[in-house]
């Protein structure tokens, strides 16, 4: 099975369109995850950032972001990565990209040894993080 860790923009983008927006090979992994041949790792800090962009309006999911949350997590091909000491010692590493959060999230995926679903240009600069798009 693959195993792969979303950035921010990539969920939105997926879980509330416009899914045109994402990369060939972002779209057909989340295709995959629908399909149950993939699982996506979404980092605890992705899902404060989605909270907080629903709660400005800035996208909108029916229902709000706990009813959103529960639907996403209840097909099982996505699971959420908390933050945890580890991941924020291999952010160490990852001083290149100059963000915090975009940097935690990096980590998250180099943590679990898996390719980040982003386009972010400060994370695919990165020679540390498998990114695909």
């Amino acid at each position: 099975m693959t195993v792969v860790v979303t950035d921010t923009h990539a969920l939105i983008w997926y879980a509330t369109g416009p899914q045109r927006k994402l990369g060939r090979r972002a779209r057909a992994a989340f295709e995959r995850a629908e399909r149950g041949d993939t699982i996506v790792h979404i980092p605890a800090l992705v899902l404060v950032e989605l909270a907080e962009a629903m709660r400005r309006g800035v996208i909108h999911a029916d229902g709000g972001f706990t009813r959103w949350l529960e639907q996403l997590l209840a097909s099982r091909h996505f699971a959420v990565a908390d933050l945890t000491a580890a991941i924020v010692r291999e952010a160490e590493g990852l001083y290149s990209i100059p963000e915090r959060g975009d940097r935690l999230i990096a980590a998250t995926a180099v943590h679990l040894g898996c390719p980040l679903l982003t386009n972010d240009p400060a994370i695919t600069r990165s020679p540390t993080v498998e990114t695909l798009w």
